[in-house]
């Protein structure tokens, strides 16, 4: 039979261990605490600050490249597509992503430009305004039974693919019309959605954002940034 000083020692033992197990706990680094919301979907999913780079060169090129290679997934080959830029910001786009795409696919792809200003539906609504400035249109072939994709830099209330798809009949009957912007930044008035979006940025209505390049044009490496200024366009 177990004596009584076996049994106290015993439980001696055990009372150490759970001190020490215990001290051991308290003295290690806490990591909630030390937990940082850098990488968490909410600070992911916040809005940016005016005046923020949203999309940097670097970016703008890895999202040129993922829109190309779904592009290709979705349509199978370079065919058939027709790249249509929409002025200022879809031109330098469009020519980065017949780029993208000849580097994949070994193929060419056809750029056009299309302006919009004619067919915009508030024209009648700045009648007493200024001329609207007509831009560059420069379509090297009709769009009959391609699959034109229409590229812009930002897409807003949809008014702009809209007119663009007005302007784009004149040049004939294309077999399908699908959407590439750089950027999303939501604000629909009209049904209209993206098929491929570089970036989704939520903003507020009196923000805008810019597609800008050196010395502001649109030459040279990019940015796309966020401003708080009411954009100098009419609704996009």
């Amino acid at each position: 039979m177990p004596s009584a000083s076996s049994d106290s020692n015993s439980k001696n033992a055990r009372a150490n261990n759970a001190s020490a197990s215990h001290s051991d706990q308290s003295s290690a680094p806490n990591s909630t605490q030390n937990f940082s919301p850098t990488n968490s979907s909410v600070a992911a999913n916040e809005a940016p600050q005016a005046g923020s780079i949203v999309l940097d060169e670097a970016a703008i090129q890895r999202a040129l490249t993922r829109i190309a290679h779904e592009i290709l997934e979705r349509n199978g080959s370079v065919e058939r597509l027709y790249l249509v830029a929409i002025p200022n910001g879809g031109v330098p786009l469009a020519r980065r992503l017949q780029e993208k795409l000849q580097e994949i696919s070994g193929a060419s792809t056809p750029v056009g430009v299309l302006d919009t200003t004619l067919y915009r539906d508030d024209l009648s609504r700045d009648c007493g305004k200024a001329r609207p400035t007509i831009r560059h249109t420069e379509m090297p072939s009709a769009v009959d039974g391609r699959i034109v994709i229409l590229v812009d830099d930002v897409v807003n209330t949809g008014r702009t693919i809209r007119a663009a798809m007005d302007a784009l009949m004149d040049f004939g009957r294309p077999q399908s019309v699908q959407l590439a912007g750089l950027v999303d930044r939501g604000h629909r008035e009209l049904p209209i959605r993206c098929d491929y979006v570089g970036k989704n940025v939520p903003t507020q209505k009196n923000q805008n954002v810019v597609l800008r390049g050196e010395n502001g044009t649109l030459e040279g490496p990019l940015e796309v940034v966020l401003l708080d200024a009411a954009p100098t366009e009419a609704l996009r």
